[in-house]
This record gives structure tokens, sequence and C-alpha cells, in this order.
């Protein structure tokens, strides 16, 4: 076979791909081919540019991405591998003043709800019965509307300016004061379109201390306790908040047994806002008697000391919420927190104030006294089943396994309870409400202490993360069921119809507003399986990550005796607070 000559390349160029350089054809330099060369080159330089500003792009994205993805597992694992608080000493006074405080600011909060159809009826006389009650919800909804900037407020007292003890006293102080007024209020017979006014604007004031009261008790009493008892005591906490329900039901079931209905709509409805004034010196006294959380005192200290460095440097501070919202491990803990509690807060106020109202203004089922009587019993056995579940989350090997058994309960057990509303019997209607308050004291009696550890791997947040997540949830999911949980009942109302034996055509009505709380129930349930991470993750997770938490404890240790050495913090040169985090090996 004969060997192909070789043969001289033409003067025509060769086209190259774009954005690639022809190859060389010839050792000896033709001038055509080299002009050829210089036109490719110069037509696919911008084709060349733009696919790599491309690839740069893309590159710093997947970079960035990186960077959030790395600082994410950094703050996580130095979440897990926080030093325990060794400052517990259960303390009682602080677990008093947040008992006391719980007791009273529910009280004042909740005679509102209870006494819905009377203040309906004194400041939105105009309206028709439904109306008047639509519009007294909604009034209670715009108290909620305000929980979330007192918690915002409360929360850089507690955390950052005097602490938790004297952001108790003042709450108690701002909820007070506007209780008392709404007693005098004159109603809409008098003043007109102004005492509606007047009424939301104090509702509003309520709001704001209820947004910071219930954190600032959660907050003491944990950090106050020892790792072996946080549940419990945590659960008393929210036994008390109960026990607030508890005392206006029992006020408010008084009023009405002891004067007529029509003295309760003329001026009755108001004792019970007077009634706080008996009770605001007594916890004064408790709140006054109270220590500082030492564990705060201390790390607040070292705060501090960075917080001047800062201050020499830029004259400039950022406000706690603002710190809270700057780490995307503290966004997730954030939003994984809200969505935990939208099955809590949405259940205990369909339960402990709107069951009263359906029972006796809405279907008529029985009277509004013997509602009322019914919710005290209860409230009261669910003060019991709580502190039962607080007890039995500390001796488990991670807080939230009651939680996963009672989330599914909580979803069954709403809507079954308006079903068995329906059978129109004594018995049955408590035992009704009886075994959804079991269900949600599973869930309930350990949220205290779970909501507290969180944030405890940085106690000068503490108050704030709390008092944020817990109150957005009730303002989302809390302060919207009363008014969400009449609509959908009217709605269903008109659904409901009775073709002889096909009962289903009744019943499955009634049962519209226990189903949207078991809708909440999968969005909780996802919540705590993939978005909130906790500490007692380390005791029931791998062996790695147990491994490298204490890799961590072991580095976190030696930070802080090389900084004692060194006699205070490093100065920082970014112009915000942020606690010590842990650095992930390579």
């Amino acid at each position: 076979m004969a060997t192909p000559t070789p043969t001289t390349p033409a003067a025509t160029p060769t086209v190259a791909p774009a954005g690639l350089t022809a190859p060389i054809q010839s050792a000896i330099p033709n001038p055509t081919t080299i002009m050829g060369r210089q036109q490719q080159q110069a037509n696919a330089q911008p084709v060349r540019m733009e696919g790599m500003d491309v690839v740069q792009n893309s590159n710093k994205e997947a970079a960035n991405v990186s960077e959030a993805e790395k600082r994410m597992k950094e703050e996580e694992l130095s979440f897990y591998s926080n030093s325990e608080n060794d400052h517990g000493d259960d303390n009682i006074w602080g677990l008093l003043s947040g008992v006391g405080g719980n007791i009273y600011e529910w009280y004042d909060f909740a005679v509102y709800g209870l006494l819905a159809p009377e203040i309906g009826a004194c400041f939105f006389p105009q309206s028709n019965r439904e109306l008047q009650l639509i519009n007294s919800f909604g009034v209670y909804l715009a108290a909620f509307l305000m929980r979330p900037l007192g918690a915002i407020m409360f929360g850089e007292i507690g955390d950052r300016l005097v602490g938790r003890k004297y952001a108790l006293v003042f709450s108690i102080v701002l909820i007070t004061v506007p209780s008392v007024l709404m007693g005098l209020l004159p109603g809409y017979a008098t003043w007109g379109a102004l005492s509606p006014i007047l009424l939301v604007l104090l509702r509003m004031l309520q709001g704001l201390s209820v947004g910071g009261q219930l954190a600032g008790s959660y907050v003491l009493a944990i950090e106050q306790s020892s790792s072996k008892t946080r549940g419990f005591r945590g659960s008393i906490c929210d036994a008390s908040s109960v026990g607030g329900f508890l005392m206006a039901s029992a006020v408010t079931s008084s009023v009405r047994v002891f004067f007529t209905v029509q003295q309760v709509d003329d001026w009755a409805w108001r004792l019970p806002f007077w009634f706080s004034l008996l009770l605001a010196p007594i916890l004064y006294q408790i709140v006054n008697n109270t220590e500082e959380s030492k564990y705060w005192e201390e790390q607040r200290e070292e705060q501090r000391d960075t917080e001047n460095m800062i201050r020499e440097a830029e004259e400039e501070q950022r406000p706690a919420f603002l710190d809270l919202l700057d780490s995307p491990f503290r966004r997730r803990q954030l939003a994984g927190m809200i969505g935990m509690l939208s099955t809590v807060t949405s259940t205990f106020y369909i339960l402990f104030l709107w069951t009263p109202v359906y029972l006796s203004e809405l279907r008529g089922l029985m009277t509004q006294a013997d509602a009322d009587l019914m919710n005290f019993v209860v409230v009261g056995c669910y003060s019991v089943f709580l502190v039962i579940a607080g007890q039995a989350s500390d001796r488990l090997p991670h807080r939230m396994d009651l939680v996963r058994i009672g989330i599914p309960g909580v979803m069954v057990a709403c809507p079954a309870m308006f079903g068995m509303f329906e059978s129109k019997s004594w018995w049955g209607i408590l035992l009704a409400q009886l075994q959804l308050g079991a269900c949600l004291s599973m869930v309930q009696g350990c949220m205290a202490a779970w909501e507290v550890e969180l944030w405890m791997n940085d106690p000068t947040l503490s108050f704030t993360g709390v008092a944020v997540g817990h109150n957005v949830a009730s303002c989302i999911f809390g302060g919207t069921m009363p008014l969400v949980a009449t609509c959908l009942f009217y709605k269903a109302s008109s659904m409901v119809t009775f073709d002889g034996d096909i009962w289903y055509h009744s019943l499955i009505p009634r049962l519209i507003p226990g189903l949207y709380v078991s809708i909440l129930g999968f969005v909780s349930l996802y919540c705590v399986s993939y978005v909130v991470r906790h500490p007692h993750d380390v005791r029931t997770g791998s062996s790695k990550l147990r491994a490298m938490v204490e890799q961590e404890n072991q580095k976190y240790k030696m930070k802080k005796q090389q900084q004692r050495r060194d006699d205070g913090p490093a100065a920082t040169n970014e112009g915000t607070y942020s606690p010590p985090v842990a650095k992930m090996d390579p």
C-alpha cells in the first residue's frame, strides 16, 4: 500500500470551532493563514469572555453556597458541643416568680376571651350576634399582633439591658394598667366609636406585655434548673399558664352564677378585670425576692467586655433580634420552632378558649355557665397532665420522644372531639375535651424546657429566641384560632344536611375546625423530624457525632483557658456580637 505524499496546505485558513485557536498546519508561516487566525481570534474573543464570565459567576455562586453550608455545619456543631449550664441549682424563687407571673398575665389575658360575648354586646351593639362575636375575637387578635413586638422589646431588655428578673417586673406593670382601664372603659352607648378604638389600644398594650412575660418565666426558671429537672420545672411554668386560664374560668363562672344575665351584660362583666388589682402586689413581692440568672450574668459579663471593644472601634451596636437573625443556623432553629408550635398554640386556644363559646353560643348544647364550669374541670385536669408529661420528658432519652407520640394523638383527637360533641351528652362532651387535653399535654409538657434548650448555647440571645419564636407562633396560629374556627363553623353549618339515615352528612361538617388543627400537625411533625436541632440529638445520635462533639468540647475548653490567661476575650473586627463558633476540621 502506497504511502500518501504530504501536501502543502492551501492559503485559505482552517476554520476552528468557535472559542478555539486553529492548529498550526505548517512550520512556514503563511500571511493569509496568520490573518485568518487573527480574525478568528477576534471573532472568538467575545464568546470566550462570555463563557468565562458565566463560569466565574457559577464558581462564585458555588463558593457562596459552599460557604453558607460550611457556616451552617460549623454553627450546628458549636450548638451541639456547647458546655452544659452548671449554674442550675433549682432555685425555688425563680420558679415561683415564673409561676406567679404566668398565672397573673394569663388571667388578665384570658378573661377577655371568656367574656367575649358580653364585651361584643357592649362595644359592638349595632352588629348582629354573629358579627358581635367575630368583632370581639378580632379585637382579641389585635393583642396577638403585638406579641412579636413585645417579644423583640422584652428580648432586648432581658438579654442585653437589665436581665430576666426586671424584664418580668416591667411586664407585670405593663399588663396591670390596661386591665384596670378596660374594666373602667365606657361602652359604645356612652362614647360611641371611640370606645371600641380604645378597647383595641388597651388590648394591644396587653399583647405587648404578654410577648415578653411567658418567655421570661421560661428562661429564668430553666436556667436556674439542673439538667435533670428542666422538663419538670418547665411543665410547672406551663401549668401555671393554664392556671391563669383556670383562675379566669373560676372568676368568670362566679360572676355568671352570682349575677343575673342582665347584670352581667350591663356591668358585672367588668369585675374580673378589676380583680387583677388584688394580685399585682403579691406578685411583685415574689419577683422582688428572685435572684437573677447566674448563667446569664456570667455570659453577659463576657459579652459586655466585647461590646466595649466594639464601641471603642465603631461606636455601633446591633440589637439582640438582629444578632439572632444574623446566623443561618439560628434562623433555621427559629423557623422550626415556629412550625413546631403551630399545633400546640392552635390546639391550646381551640380547647380552652373557643370550645366554651362553641358549646354555648354557637351550638347551644349547654348554657354559658355550664360551659365555663366544664372548662374549669378540663383545665384543672390538664394542669395535672402537664406536670406528669414534663417529669416523664426528663426520664426519656430524648426530649422529643413524648412529642412524637403526642402530635399524632392531637391530629386524631381534635376532630374526634367535635364528633363526640354531637352525642349531646354531658359526660360525652367532658370526655371529648379530656382526651384532647391528654394528647396535648404530651406535647406541651416539655415545651418550656425544649424552647429554652434550643437557645441555651448563647444565654445573651436566649430570651430573644424563646420570646420571638413562641410569640410569632402564638400570633399566627393561636391569635387567629378563635376567628378562623368561628368562620369555619359558620361555613360548615351551611353544609350540614339531615338526610334521614345518612348520618355523615350532618357529622362530617362539624369536624372541620378540628381538621384544621390536624393539618397543622403535619407541619409540626416535619419540623420536629427534619428542621430543628436539639442538644439531646447527641444522646441518641451516631457515635461519629458524639466523637466530633467531644473533640469540639476539648477545643472550646482550651480556648476558654487561653482567654482567661489573656485576661479577656479577643477583639473582633465586626460591628456585631457573635458567640464563639466551632471550626470544623477539613
